[in-house]
């Protein structure tokens, strides 16, 4: 743990780093550069080698930190082209699914990167350009599934350093956001900003929908009703979600009680989707990677849009640990809020996929890795269930992805509960149950207050392979209570942090996870409002 010199220090090396990398370019590329995670690449592109004459043009007089997102945009445009383009002769079916999520999340890199290049706000870019690194790992992720990563040589080699150059220009992002927010100690860690509104829900979260939200209605005004019996407009949710509009404007979407079974993508912004209560209204599916999705594809219910809430709903993927990988719901969108929800499934429950995420007083039941992923997400006063997994398996809560230090991104699950499920109860002590392990390097994951359950294995954490990710994830444990609570016999990694007072406490989540990297000002999160 830093003491408060060790972060006076750190911070001063922030501002030194700031003022290197803000320099212009002529007569500085090389010093600039040299500050960034990939150098060579750096100075290799802003120094114009292999640049358009019209981006040549473009960049001229630009200061250090423009250039390098203008190349890199310049580069994500012909990532997606070259990537479009790809000669797919050799690829066979399940290599043609692995390359289709590609073409999918390369044109979603373009419009995070293109908004996050574009943005006066530096929480918001940070966000995006972490969605469009977990985006890239995604993409090979699919390979992965099927034991196809030798097709992984058939992509543009250009990808390598289009990927780095993200790197690069994310940590240039960061540097310039701890910059503006010089005062981040003394304002929000001293002054204990808040980060909830006076309802317990996040900031971001409009005064409507927090009535639509926390609302006792059983059958809240909706424009579109689902339902099976015939007695609604459609029924299917698919099919109601077709017939929304897409906008700034709410659309609410009540989905009757009954069960659904459907494969459900939401791409349109400020949808809404409110059913009849958990286990009434039941959205459910069985893709599975044995069965031929891959991860990302195996979701029962996906969203990609922006400030989606879903309120009174179960969604679940029957599909059971043998046949691994197989999703209930991916979540990217943006501010995305779930709400008396439950998720239900075995391995890879809950996809956390990208960018901001908030769940209040759900349920989520699963056996491997059920809670994992690259967003910026919180869970609050959640129930966690670990369910029986298959003879010989052991059990892991998490497993967060961050890939790049620099990503806003991790996972804190906070005044929640963590217990065994029924099918686990009666046998709980012949299968081992961890908090997480780090699916990729850069893993962050924290429980906080939470209650912790005797099915806890006492070193609390689990390897991925070998020493792999132990000196570079961020593992946190603050005032958890319950029997599998007692950090006394935790791992002993680099990485592992108990979280022994308050300010510690809050000095991390407002200020090394939520200032440092940046929510937008007013996206609230429920850390310091239970503390």
């Amino acid at each position: 743990m830093m003491d408060k010199s060790t972060h006076v220090l750190a911070f001063a090396s922030v501002l030194h780093l700031l003022v290197l990398l803000l320099r212009s370019v002529h007569g500085a590329t090389i010093t600039s550069c040299s500050q960034t995670p990939y150098p060579e690449v750096c100075n290799h592109f802003i120094n114009t080698h292999d640049l358009p004459s019209t981006l040549l043009g473009e960049l001229e007089g630009f200061e250090f930190h423009d250039k390098i997102y203008k190349v890199t945009m310049n580069h994500a445009i012909e990532a997606h082209r070259l990537i479009t383009v790809m000669d797919l002769n050799s690829f066979n079916g399940r290599a043609k699914l692995a390359w289709n999520d590609c073409l999918e999340l390369y044109e979603d890199t373009l419009n995070q990167l293109n908004r996050s290049l574009s943005s006066n706000n530096p929480s918001d870019a940070l966000t995006w350009m972490s969605a469009s690194i977990a985006n890239q790992q995604t993409c090979q992720n699919g390979f992965h599934d099927f034991n196809l990563s030798s097709k992984l040589q058939f992509f543009p080699s250009m990808l390598s350093n289009f990927s780095k150059l993200v790197s690069n220009a994310l940590a240039v992002k960061k540097a310039a956001t701890l910059s503006s927010t010089s005062t981040l100690h003394s304002k929000q860690i001293g002054g204990r900003r808040r980060l909830l509104s006076d309802h317990g829900l996040p900031t971001w979260v409009s005064a409507t929908d927090r009535m639509l939200l926390q609302s006792s209605a059983a059958t809240p005004k909706a424009a579109i009703v689902v339902a099976k019996d015939g007695s609604g407009d459609y029924d299917t949710i698919s099919a109601a979600v077709a017939a929304s509009a897409s906008g700034s404007k709410r659309v609410i979407i009540h989905v009757k009680a009954g069960i659904y079974r459907e494969n459900v993508l939401i791409k349109k912004s400020n949808i809404m989707i409110i059913g009849d209560g958990i286990g009434a209204t039941i959205v459910t599916g069985n893709r599975n990677v044995i069965g031929g999705s891959t991860t990302f594809r195996s979701a029962t219910f996906a969203i990609t849009g922006d400030h989606f809430i879903a309120r009174d709903i179960t969604f679940q993927n029957t599909a059971g640990p043998q046949n691994h990988q197989a999703v209930a719901l991916r979540s990217g969108g943006d501010f995305s809020v779930f709400y008396r929800c439950s998720f239900k499934g075995f391995q890879d429950t809950l996809y956390v996929h990208s960018q901001r995420q908030f769940y209040r007083d759900c349920n989520i039941y699963g056996t491997q890795d059920f809670i994992f992923g690259d967003a910026v997400v919180v869970l609050q006063n959640c129930n966690i269930f670990v369910r029986r997994p298959l003879k010989g398996q052991k059990n892991t809560i998490t497993a967060q992805g961050r890939t790049d230090p620099n990503a806003n991104t991790g996972i804190i699950i906070h005044n929640s509960r963590v217990i065994a499920a029924r099918d686990l109860l009666p046998v709980q002590h012949s299968f081992q149950t961890y908090l997480g392990r780090p699916w990729k390097e850069y893993s962050r994951t924290v429980f906080m207050k939470s209650n912790l359950g005797s099915l806890i294995h006492p070193a609390g954490w689990l390897p991925w392979t070998g020493s792999f990710a132990l000196r570079t994830l961020y593992y946190g444990e603050y005032m958890n209570v319950g029997r599998g609570a007692n950090t006394a016999r935790r791992v002993k990694w680099p990485g592992y942090h108990v979280i022994r007072s308050p300010e510690e406490a809050e000095r991390f989540t407002v200020g090394n996870f939520l200032a440092g990297n940046s929510w937008v000002p007013r996206a609230g999160v429920p850390f310091v409002g239970g503390l």
